[in-house]
């Protein structure tokens, strides 16, 4: 990358300091790769966010809870999209690629398609979570 980037531990400590004050209920999306660091990120902010989720995945985790300082935490939402498939494209078509390292268009598949993501209750004066819950919506097309 052509630019310094500063890390997202350092970066959420300063936007913290920054708004400081502005809202008891503070939301993050740790939108990382790598599952190790979206709970990292979870563990730092207890106490300090009301809730935590990771993103960038598309694999639903199931790993919601409420940490010992009060902060919703779950490791990745999923994604809105279509379930049969390898994350959001036509399977077949990754497959493929894979098979035969060759670069293929990729398009988007249709089948079983759902809603997910998590429902947090949050004390607004404390800013504690209070319950968190994994949602998983199926979507029908003729229900549209």
């Amino acid at each position: 990358m052509p630019n310094q980037v500063d890390d997202p531990f350092r970066s959420i400590e300063a936007i913290l300091k920054e708004h400081a004050g502005y809202s008891r209920v503070v939301i993050v999306d740790m939108h990382a790769e790598a599952t190790s660091e979206k709970i990292a990120m979870g563990w730092f902010l207890d106490g300090r966010a009301s809730v935590v989720f990771g993103t960038h995945t598309h694999v639903q985790t199931a790993d919601e809870r409420i940490l010992p300082r009060g902060e919703a935490y779950i490791t990745d939402l999923g994604m809105c999209g279509p379930l049969d498939s390898v994350i959001g494209i036509e399977k077949d078509l990754v497959i493929e690629g894979f098979l035969s390292g060759l670069p293929r268009k990729f398009e988007v598949a249709k089948e079983n398609v759902a809603l997910q993501g998590v429902i947090a209750d949050v004390d607004e004066a404390t800013g504690k979570a209070r319950e968190i819950r994994r949602l998983r919506v199926p979507w029908n097309r003729e229900d549209a």
